[in-house]
């Protein structure tokens, strides 16, 4: 039963609107959503950084309050594209301060600006349409996640109010990359003129940054209180509101560093058509700033609140490859508050170039009042320390010094203790698999780097050995991780294999795909599995996009052929770019009066927008995050949703990937312990899975469908195959999804030694492979792109259970593949057991 067919979970409009988490009035709510959206809204201060403070804030009442900037009324709750999720309301930021109390004072700024952005809203698509024209391309596809920039503009402001507040919003998504221009990663001149000019007459003043990932912040840092508020799904303004007041704090860390824009690295390439090159090797985020010696404006794992703490390092214990450092913490300030403690470590300059210092652990404490401590542990393994060494294929540490470091950023640490390795040990034994690119991976050179422990102060320290006496060389045994196949997988044809290998579709259909809302079980799900052999006990696998929540239809209804979206079943970024036939006949209103003439029932599915994947991660709070896990498999258990899409974990390489808000951090381990709780949270529930994305190398949005990522084995390893290692590990995940990208000249999804020999030898993966939803013909490829999308045959061969999202054309040519030997109906009896294999641990 979903919850639509059960009034008897609703609250009443009366309950509603008396609610005392400041939902919007008069709207009649679920029950679940009404607690889900609760859980979330006191621990979103959690997932907001305070970059700069000067005591001004929390404020002591709600009085009259000047907020401007694009973020107000135009607050942006996540990024575009599949992860847009369909909740029933969304608070802004004029919204939210309103219901706490605040008095808003000049409004009218807000009123023009409108205006001033509803213009270049319209000289936007017009331009979009002229560039679709002359490019002979689909402005629909065009549209995708391109982001227009923020309008100049001179509005007058009145600095009479008791506080003031510039929000400034920047949204980005899927299909296109942010670009380094004023509007966009850069402030406009009217920005920053405003900005300034507030923090000038205002004695409390703040900035607040309504932003999936990093802003140019160097013409405003003069401004002495600037927050990141990020993206933080429903309830974003009534979480500013509360920030405001005091009633919740920051207590985030960057999970990105954040610099001028000409201080990035410009070693490797970014959003290239066909090739882009990652020279940079291993040195991506703060490991580049700190080789480099480049100080930005805001280093990795930085982050103020309203208090202050002090650090002292209690204790290191090294035993067998497992350390243990214990740290106190102590609020010396006068507000209540959490910190996060995080251990580095610099390894041995030896044969390989590594990096001044990794993350190796951390931990977050629980709020401590003014004066309280708390002694915090964090805890990794040898193994976190780890290298990859080309030549030998093997994980291994380099004999010599290795300096703990603790502290509460990647710039403020302190050495904790010095531990010494004999001789060089190999941890795990496997093959180089990847292939080459056409470069060398950049090295940088650096004066003592063979005794570093100078770098940190450390040399006065004593040194320990680390006894590695009880570890064993790991030798990975390649072809061992495979399925047992059921007997009914014999009796079927070739052709009924090569049906389930590929996603569910109308064989009498359309011969290709156009959009992902190709689910008839759950309106809007953005796919399912073959479901013609459930008979025979091979049962349908009903997939929902995320990763801000589950995506599904807000309003769908249903007849004999099933449940269909009331809307369009397009991201509502691109609905605006419809062609006006298409938009008539999607019209959603129309719709509905032609069903209910018809007595036809329109049901809703609403569910729970949580922070993007950078705003959980910003929290460093692992129990929040297998917190949202719960708040999603919850909402999956109400809509029938078996698999979520969702957690991405792809790395923040370049700052202007358009879709790093919806991945964790620029640091593998980051992302790998976010996404393992955000999956342990979700698979908490019976019956219900993750699938972890985009494996692997999906650093841009540039040609995405066919752009060649030339990666070194080395930084694949160490970098960009870590978090999903660490993910698979530590929560079993029961489904992964390939990227669209190549790597090294192969498409992902070809890559038998990335999908099998890694993944599953490797890694120990013990569920299904699916690929990104390939759409149609490839009519999404850049027309100027040498490479073309990937052959379902050679998918399969790969190790992929399913094609996604499936259609006519993708059936033709498995068909013509497994004629011609690209696949082997073994492989396809292989995949398939996968996929029976994955759909008994649901339940089904």
């Amino acid at each position: 039963m979903t919850h639509s067919e059960d009034t008897s979970d609703h609250l009443s409009a009366a309950e509603e609107a008396h609610g005392a988490l400041g939902r919007k009035e008069n709207i009649i709510m679920n029950r679940y959503e009404s607690e889900n959206i609760g859980r979330l809204r006191q621990y979103l201060g959690g997932c907001t950084v305070m970059l700069k403070k000067n005591g001004a804030f929390p404020l002591e009442k709600a009085g009259t309050i000047e907020a401007v900037g694009s973020g107000v009324r135009n607050t942006i709750k996540g990024g575009t594209g599949s992860g847009e999720v369909n909740s029933r309301y969304f608070v802004n930021v004029e919204e939210g301060l309103m219901r706490a109390g605040f008095e808003l004072y000049n409004r009218d700024w807000l009123t023009v600006y409108g205006y001033c952005r509803d213009e270049a809203k319209e000289a936007f698509k017009e331009e979009l349409k002229r560039r679709a024209k002359a490019e002979k391309v689909n402005v629909m596809s065009l549209s995708m996640g391109i982001v227009m920039k923020e309008p100049e503009f001179s509005i007058p402001l009145k600095f009479n109010a008791d506080a003031g507040i510039y929000v400034l919003s920047r949204i980005s998504g899927e299909g296109n990359d942010r670009m380094p221009e004023k509007g966009d990663f850069r402030f406009t001149d009217g920005e920053v003129r405003d900005i300034l000019e507030m923090d000038r007459k205002y004695d409390k003043f703040m900035l607040v940054i309504n932003a999936g990932g990093p802003v140019d912040l160097t013409p405003v840092m003069s401004v002495g209180n600037i927050l990141v508020l990020s993206q933080l799904g429903v309830e974003t303004g009534s979480a500013l509101a509360d920030i405001l007041l005091g009633k919740t704090y920051p207590s985030g860390k960057l999970t990105t560093t954040w610099a001028a824009y000409e201080d990035y690295s410009s070693i490797g390439e970014f959003g290239g058509i066909d090739e882009t090159r990652y020279k940079e090797g291993i040195y991506v985020g703060y490991r580049y700033f700190d080789a480099a010696g480049v100080k930005p404006l805001f280093p990795f794992g930085y982050g103020l609140g309203y208090t202050d703490f002090a650090l002292e390092t209690e204790s290191v214990k090294a035993e067998f490859g497992e350390f243990t450092v214990n740290v106190k913490v102590k609020n010396t300030g006068k507000h209540p508050g959490r910190e996060v403690v995080q251990v580095y470590a610099a390894c041995p300059q030896g044969r390989l170039d590594k990096e001044v210092k990794r993350l190796a652990g951390f931990a977050k404490t629980g709020e401590l009042a003014p004066g309280e401590e708390e002694t915090v542990t964090v805890k990794f393994t040898a193994e976190d320390l780890a290298s990859y060494d080309e030549g030998k294929a093997a994980y291994v540490l380099e004999k010599g010094k290795y300096v703990i470091l603790a502290g509460n950023s990647s710039e403020d640490v302190k050495a904790a203790a010095v531990y010494e390795l004999d001789e060089e040990f190999e941890l795990k034994q496997v093959k180089n698999l990847l292939g080459k690119p056409d470069f060398e991976d950049h090295k940088f050179e650096r004066e003592g780097a063979a005794d570093h422990a100078s770098l940190f102060d450390a040399d006065k320290l004593p040194v320990n050995k680390l006894d590695l006496s009880e570890l064993q060389t790991e030798l990975v045994s390649y072809g061992s991780n495979r399925p047992e196949a059921e007997a009914v997988l014999d009796e079927l044809s070739d052709k009924e294999l090569a049906y389930l290998n590929i996603g569910a579709f109308d064989p009498r259909g359309a011969l290709y795909t156009v959009v992902g809302d190709s689910s008839t079980t759950v309106a809007g799900a953005a796919g399912e599995s073959c479901s013609m052999f459930e008979d025979k006990g091979i049962n349908r696998i009903v997939m929902a996009d995320g990763p801000a929540g589950v995506r599904v239809a807000p309003r769908y209804y249903e007849d004999r052929k099933g449940k269909h979206s009331l809307g369009p079943g397009v991201p509502e970024g691109m609905m605006e770019y419809m062609p006006d036939a298409a938009k008539i006949v999607m019209d959603i209103r129309a719709r509905f009066r032609k069903l209910k003439e018809r007595g036809i029932e329109v049901r809703e599915q609403y569910t729970t927008a949580i922070p993007i994947a950078t705003a959980v991660a910003q929290s460093f709070d692992v129990d929040f995050a297998r917190m949202c896990g719960d708040i999603v498999g919850s909402e999956m258990d109400i809509f029938g949703i078996d698999l979520w899409l969702a957690p991405a974990l792809n790395i923040h390489r370049n700052v202007l990937c358009g879709r790093n808000f919806e991945y964790f951090s620029e640091d593998p381990l980051v992302s790998g312990k976010m996404a393992a709780a955000l999956t342990q949270g979700v698979q908490s529930h019976e019956g219900r899975g993750v699938t972890i994305k985009h494996y692997a190398a999906n650093n841009q949005e540039t040609n995405r469908y066919a752009s060649n990522s030339q990666v070194s084995e080395r930084a694949m390893r160490e970098i960009y195959l870590r978090g999903f290692d660490i993910c698979i590990r530590e929560s079993d995940p029961v489904s992964l999804m390939t990227s669209y990208n190549l790597l090294n000249g192969v498409h992902t999804s070809e890559r038998r030694d990335l999908v099998t020999d890694i993944l599953r030898d490797e890694f120990g993966f013990d569920g299904m492979v699916m690929t990104d939803w390939v759409i149609g013909n490839g009519m999404l490829l850049n027309k100027d792109s040498v490479y073309g999308i990937p052959d379902p045959a050679v998918v399969a061969a790969a190790g992929h259970s399913l094609f996604m999202p499936g259609c006519r054309l993708d059936h033709r040519n498995m068909m013509a593949g497994l004629k011609k030997g690209r696949v082997t109906r073994e492989q396809l009896i292989e995949n398939a057991a996968w996929l029976m294999h994955v759909a008994h641990r649901l339940g089904k």
